[in-house]
C-alpha cells in the first residue's frame, strides 16, 4: 500500500514539475510573452493581465483534456512513445535554432517587433468606417460581387461577435485574450501539453502549465519590455532543449519499460491457466 501511494506521489510531482518547467522555458521571451509586454505598455496592466491569463488557462485546460482522451483511444504505450517522440523533436529542433543563434538579445527584439505589427494590424482591423465614407469611395459597387458580400458577412459576424463581448469585458480585455489565444494555439507549448496530457492526470497537467503561464504573464505584464533586453534567447533556447530532450528521453524509457512487463506478463498468465 505504501509503494502504491510513494509511486502516485512520485508520478505526481513529476506531472507537475514537468509541465510547470516546460512553460517556463517555452514561454519566456516568447511572441505572446511580447504582446501581453507591450500592450501592457499601452493599457492597464490588470486588464491586459486577466485577458492574457483566462485565454491560457482556457488554452492549457483544452490542451490537457486533449491529451486525455487520447490513452481512451489508443494505447498508453503509444501514448508514451508519441509524447517522447514529440519531446525528442522539439528539443533537437530548439538545440538546432539555439546553435545558430547569435548571442544578446537580437532575436528576443526581432520577436518583440513581429509582436508589435501583431498589435498594429489587430487595432488597424478594428478601426470602424462609415457608410458614407464607403459610398463616396464607390465601395458600394463591391458589395454586388457575391464573393465580397459573403466575405463582408463573415467579417460581419466575427466583429459583431468581438463587440458584443467588448461591451460586458472591455476592448483591451477582448484583444488580450484574442491575440494570446491565437498565438498560443498550435504553439510549441500546446503541443506539448497535450503530450504530458496523454501521459499524466489532466488536471495535474493544468495546473502545472498555468501555474507556469501566470508567473510568465506576471512578468511579461511587469516588465517585459525591461526583461527582452536582459534575456539571451540562445542562452533560454539552449536550456530548454535540453529540458525537451530529457522528457523526450523519460518517456521512451517508461515506454519501453511498460512494454517489457507486458511482454513478461503474458507467459506468467499463461502458465497459471495450465
Amino acid at each position: 500500500m505504501t509503494l502504491v501511494t510513494d509511486a502516485a506521489s512520485s508520478g505526481s510531482a513529476k506531472a507537475l514539475v514537468q509541465s510547470f518547467a516546460m512553460i517556463i522555458v517555452s514561454e519566456i521571451g516568447d511572441k505572446t510573452f511580447l504582446i501581453a509586454a507591450i500592450l501592457a505598455m499601452r493599457h492597464p496592466r490588470l486588464t491586459v493581465f486577466l485577458g492574457a491569463w483566462f485565454s491560457l488557462v482556457l488554452m492549457s485546460l483544452l490542451s490537457a483534456a486533449l491529451g486525455h482522451i487520447l490513452p481512451v483511444l489508443v494505447p498508453r504505450m503509444y501514448t508514451q512513445l508519441l509524447a517522447g517522440a514529440l519531446f525528442l523533436v522539439f528539443g533537437t529542433k530548439m538545440l538546432v535554432e539555439a546553435r545558430t543563434m547569435e548571442g544578446g538579445n537580437g532575436k528576443i527584439q526581432q520577436e518583440m517587433r513581429e509582436a508589435e505589427e501583431e498589435i498594429e494590424e489587430d487595432d488597424e482591423g478594428n478601426e470602424k468606417v462609415s457608410p458614407m465614407m464607403d459610398m463616396e469611395e464607390g465601395r458600394a459597387r463591391e458589395e454586388q460581387d457575391p464573393e465580397i458580400i459573403t466575405k463582408t458577412r463573415k467579417t460581419t459576424i466575427k466583429e459583431g461577435f468581438r463587440n458584443f463581448c467588448s461591451l460586458f469585458l472591455g476592448p483591451v480585455f477582448v484583444q488580450s485574450f484574442i491575440l494570446t489565444f491565437l498565438g498560443e494555439w498550435g504553439d510549441r507549448s500546446q503541443i506539448s501539453t497535450i503530450a504530458l496530457g496523454a501521459a499524466h492526470n489532466m488536471y495535474l497537467v493544468a495546473f502545472g502549465t498555468i501555474v507556469g503561464h501566470s508567473i510568465c504573464t506576471v512578468l511579461a505584464v511587469l516588465g517585459g519590455r525591461y526583461l527582452s533586453t536582459k534575456i539571451s534567447v540562445k542562452h533560454v533556447t539552449f536550456g530548454g532543449s535540453l529540458l525537451f530532450l530529457l522528457f523526450g528521453l523519460i518517456y521512451l524509457y517508461e515506454a519501453l519499460s511498460t512494454s517489457s512487463d507486458v511482454e513478461m506478463s503474458l507467459p506468467l498468465s499463461l502458465d497459471d491457466q495450465a
